[in-house]
């Protein structure tokens, strides 16, 4: 099976290598804001005559959104614009532009509703202080040295890796992977680089390929597993908080920077700046490390994993649990369960988001109208089961399973659901069976709305 999997590893420049790296940064930066103004002149310029009346076939002509349209006019400009050019690799001048054109045709799918989700902005203009530096290289000399300790890449020459990079390396040598670029980051005061390779991934089975475990997320526990399995939450950022105000409370006693008088910050604010930005790169690599760690297991041990299609950035409209929410990474372990059960030959799939887990019984399969936050054992008044309110709704995940194969060889369509919770009865008696294909992943259909859903899963 191909697929295209990262490899990310930390870097030990010297004092020239990161020059060096900062200027391919720098001129990436150039291109960018250099097109965007070019695009932003164009757009004004025929705007303000089509307002004149001019007839369109009068107007200037507009500007190419894609990156070979910006490519060939950087290129007939760049003697004027960067007479440096030649200093730094033409990948630098492409990954503004490219960073360009993307930007600029999320925005217009995002207008003409071609693309779904939350509305995106008009590009803006990148500042030298408060932009990422990144380039990225495509083509050109990138390979890992024999030594595994090193890697070479165009134009930066030889650099060292503060890590071994044998995973990677032994994969190039056996020839089941190719690497198709390469990209430079500095993060947290640290850089790193990433490949991107194109992986030939042997097929691999579960542990328990028969087995199934519905995983219902939270804050008191991470994840509770149907087969009654609890995961801490290590609450990484509440950890370092009082460590974040003490740096926080450090940084505001120096002089800082002011965009409004042009004052420019002092070597202590930058060095509390770096050293408050490092803190919170920690808590993000100790999240990264434990989520990763998770679905890594659950993904090699169950054949069929069972999650919830959760709203959280409603969920993160709550001020008191956001904070929380966002330390637990709900919406990264859906995502990462998504790419790793189809590695390991598994599957996953996706109940409804409005489908009662925590208010339906998983034991006579009775629905309660309402259950309040503060509930945390569930009790069925029906058949009078006592259980965990995590754990109820960790079987209930696990038992649409079955739905998924009474449906036959594809999964259950989903048919949407009102706002009223309804009775296990109701919903089965309305339900039709779908037609889509088979795949590594389905979704289970609704069985009405628990009103609750947004805060109890974070509880």
């Amino acid at each position: 099976m191909k697929t295209i999997q990262a490899y990310r590893f930390a870097l030990d420049l010297t004092p020239g290598q990161e020059r060096d790296v900062l200027a391919h940064a720098g001129a990436a930066r150039v291109a960018y804001n250099w097109a965007l103004a070019r695009v932003k002149a164009v757009m004004d310029q025929r705007t303000a005559e089509r307002s004149y009346g001019v007839p369109e076939v009068w107007l200037p002509p507009s500007l190419s959104w894609s990156l070979p349209g910006l490519r060939k006019a950087w290129n007939a400009a760049k003697a004027d614009v960067a007479p440096w050019w030649g200093e730094v690799s033409k990948e630098a001048f492409n990954t503004g532009l490219d960073a360009l054109a993307r930007g600029l045709k999320n925005w217009a799918d995002s207008r003409t509703g071609r693309r779904a989700g939350r509305p995106v902005g008009f590009p803006r203009f990148r500042s030298r202080r408060r932009t990422t530096p990144s380039v990225r290289f495509t083509t050109g000399a990138i390979r890992v040295e024999p030594d595994r300790m090193h890697v070479v890449l165009p134009r930066l020459g030889r650099l060292k890796l503060h890590e071994s990079a044998r995973k990677l390396a032994r994969r190039l040598e056996a020839g089941t992977a190719r690497i198709m670029s390469a990209t430079v980051r500095r993060d947290g005061g640290r850089w790193h680089v990433s490949f991107t390779v194109e992986v030939e991934r042997a097929d691999r089975t579960p542990t328990r390929p028969r087995s199934v475990a519905g995983v219902d997320v939270g804050i008191r526990h991470l994840a509770v597993l149907s087969t009654g399995e609890l995961i801490d939450n290590p609450r990484h950022l509440l950890a370092a908080r009082q460590r974040m105000r003490s740096l926080g409370r450090a940084l505001s006693r120096k002089t800082g920077p002011d965009r409004r008088t042009g004052r420019r910050a002092s070597k202590r604010w930058e060095r509390a700046a770096g050293r408050l930005g490092r803190a919170h790169t920690r808590v993000a690599n100790l999240r990264r490390d434990g989520l990763h760690k998770l679905t890594t297991r659950l993904a090699a041990t169950y054949g069929t994993v069972v999650v919830e299609d959760l709203n959280v950035t409603g969920m993160l409209r709550n001020r008191r649990l956001a904070r929380h929410i966002a330390d637990a990474g709900f919406a990264e372990i859906c995502r990462q369960l998504a790419y790793k059960t189809s590695w390991n030959g598994g599957r996953l799939l996706t109940a409804d988001r409005w489908y009662p887990s925590s208010k339906t019984c998983s034991g006579c399969g009775a629905v309660k109208t309402k259950l309040a936050l503060h509930e945390r054992e569930y009790t069925c008044q029906a058949c009078g089961l006592v259980i965990d309110r995590d754990r109820n709704a960790a079987l209930n995940l696990a038992a649409l399973a079955a739905e998924f194969d009474m449906a036959g060889s594809g999964p259950v369509a989903a048919r949407g659901a009102d706002q009223k919770t309804r009775t296990r009865g109701q919903v089965a008696s309305k339900r039709e069976p779908g037609t889509a294909s088979a795949g590594q992943t389905g979704t289970v259909p609704p069985q009405g709305r628990a009103t609750d859903r947004a805060l109890t899963t974070a509880h």
